[in-house]
């Protein structure tokens, strides 16, 4: 209890003494940190054994002289803290300043090496990749010039052969790449189905985004079915320019005039020829008329008189039943013949026909287009006299 109110309140010789250790040792420490290397560590050694040494003495003159004067203390503690705070803040200060200044530059330098570092990587890689696409692009380039110069110069195919190929490969290429659309299509419609249902969920609380999503569904239904149209539209157009490439060249407009012209010419005759036919046609009908009418009159006079004698013996009765077959038989001859003789105009129609189409290559289509063609140009023509 003494020693902690001892410490507590210390007497003045006490606090003296406390200032003098303490400012000793502020020296030491000052002195200590000039030094470097092992002498210095050795030196440092030293002084604190000699400091410690000095410490006890002074303890014990302390000890001794209690009448040490205050002004004399105070002087020299002026002194010694003076010498002693003039070193040490300036080589704590020289050191921090030099670590410091050290340690910025260090990783200023390494993050400036490492960022051009990378920035050289980056542009070697780019320009690596643009080289490889340039050698690409002129390799496939040279190999089409040199497929070209064969094609050229190859004297055992003809070009249009090299074409067909050519052709064909197209198509296949066109094939894959309707293969390859359709299996994105079928890879593609899952994925929007699922950002729908996920856009559907986030904006599910909030109405003005319900409202600009139905909006920006409308919208991509619409761009849908304008692609679908535009897709549909370009295929007609291939289509139609295959097709176009495959028709023959199409006959002047002279020809067409020539064939009307010849046509016109021959129609009198052609009329003349069908009013003879259907005269003969008639006569024969009318001719057929009255035989078929005799021929009906005499078997019912034969049936009559056949039957009467079938009544009287079996011989009539045998007689009457061969009428009757011979009747019925030359009822079905008749028919056949009559069918037969159908069967065959049909077929000389029809033979006609495969002939005529055999011997030019016919266009429905195109004939009707010629045909519109033809009617245009005409009521042009007759609205221009009309004008005159």
């Amino acid at each position: 209890m003494c020693c902690l109110r001892q410490f507590l309140y210390p007497s003045e010789e006490g606090s003296y003494k406390l200032i003098r250790f303490l400012v000793e040792r502020l020296s030491d420490s000052s002195e200590v940190g000039g030094k470097a290397g092992p002498e210095g560590v050795n030196d440092e050694r030293k002084e604190k054994e000699g400091s410690s040494g000095s410490n006890l003495e002074d303890q014990t003159t302390g000890d001794k002289e209690p009448d040490l004067s205050r002004d004399k203390v105070r002087v020299k503690l002026d002194k010694l803290t003076l010498k002693s705070e003039v070193p040490e803040i300036s080589v704590n200060d020289v050191r921090t300043s030099s670590t410091g200044r050290f340690n910025k530059d260090r990783q200023t330098n390494v993050f400036s090496g490492n960022h051009s570092t990378e920035k050289v990587q980056n542009q070697e890689q780019l320009l690596m990749e643009e080289v490889k696409a340039k050698t690409s692009e002129l390799e496939e380039e040279l190999e089409l010039v040199k497929e070209a110069a064969d094609m050229a110069f190859d004297v055992h195919h003809s070009i249009e052969l090299h074409l067909e190929k050519l052709n064909e490969l197209v198509d296949v290429r066109r094939h894959h790449l309707g293969e390859l659309t359709s299996q994105w299509e079928a890879v593609r419609k899952p994925l929007e189905a699922k950002k729908e249902s996920l856009q559907v969920s986030v904006y599910a609380n909030n109405p003005y985004t319900q409202e600009k999503l139905r909006k920006l569904k409308d919208y991509e239904l619409e761009k849908e079915s304008i692609l679908f149209k535009i897709r549909k539209r370009e295929e007609e157009l291939s289509k139609l320019s295959t097709d176009l490439e495959k028709q023959p060249k199409l006959a002047s407009r002279k020809s067409y005039i020539e064939r009307v012209k010849e046509i016109t010419k021959n129609s009198p005759k052609q009329e003349a020829d069908i009013e003879q036919i259907l005269k003969d046609t008639r006569e024969l009908q009318l001719e057929s008329n009255s035989i078929q009418e005799r021929l009906h009159r005499t078997y019912a006079v034969v049936d009559e008189m056949v039957f009467r004698e079938a009544k009287k013996d079996a011989v009539g009765k045998q007689a009457y039943r061969l009428l009757t077959s011979i009747h019925k038989c030359f009822e079905q001859i008749r028919e056949k013949i009559l069918a037969t003789d159908r069967i065959r105009r049909e077929v000389g129609e029809h033979e006609k026909k495969l002939a005529a189409m055999a011997s030019r290559s016919l266009n429905v289509d195109k004939l009707q287009a010629d045909l519109d063609a033809i009617r245009r140009e005409n009521q042009y023509l007759e609205k221009c006299l009309q004008d005159q």
